[in-house]
């Protein structure tokens, strides 16, 4: 029997970005957006909070597009703050790269494993499905949905008793399946 297990978003991930005031390294979305209008070009940033002096600093959605390329539904959301919004741009890789930031997912995710039913099987077939793409290693998902620790899940997988068609020992964001036999 599969059972499905679910990596679930809590939270807006916090930014790593260095701070110009206080060089502390992580940065909390406001959940705002700033809009510039100059002639026919847009510009428009997600401001984001400084965790340690507060400081705002803006991440780069786009700048000085004509008003003609900007979808008119973007445009209203931006207008509109909306939060959905925030989610999906801060998940964007492009936009990562254009302002040389990456998202912080530690404690802003859970692990939604349906029960403790698996936990007795002799075979345990898991899939594990994201809901938002956040890199885990699956050896620290494995040890929470079965309550081992990441030391005895590696022995396992050494002896063949974790077996899965991705590498096991790496990050992943992606769903992947794998096969637990005790």
């Amino acid at each position: 029997m599969l059972n499905t297990w679910a990596v679930v978003p809590t939270c807006l991930p916090l930014v790593h970005r260095r701070c110009h005031v206080c060089a502390a390294d992580r940065f909390r979305a406001s959940g705002k957006f700033r809009v510039n209008a100059n002639h026919k070009v847009l510009d428009a940033w997600l401001l984001v909070l400084c965790t340690g002096c507060g400081d705002t600093a803006k991440l780069t959605i786009f700048e000085r597009a004509h008003v003609r390329t900007v979808r008119p539904a973007l445009l209203d959301r931006l207008h509109a703050n909306d939060l959905s919004l925030v989610a999906e741009l801060l998940q964007d890789t492009v936009l990562q790269r254009r302002n040389h930031v990456s998202p912080d997912w530690e404690g802003a995710w859970r692990l939604d494993t349906g029960g403790s039913g698996h936990l007795d099987l002799e075979v345990a077939d898991v899939a594990v499905r994201f809901e938002a793409r956040i890199p885990i290693r699956p050896i620290r998902l494995i040890a929470d949905g079965f309550g081992l620790t990441r030391g005895e899940v590696e022995r396992l997988i050494a002896e063949g008793k974790v077996v899965s068609a991705i590498r096991l020992a790496g990050k992943v964001s992606g769903d992947f399946t794998f096969t637990l036999k005790r």
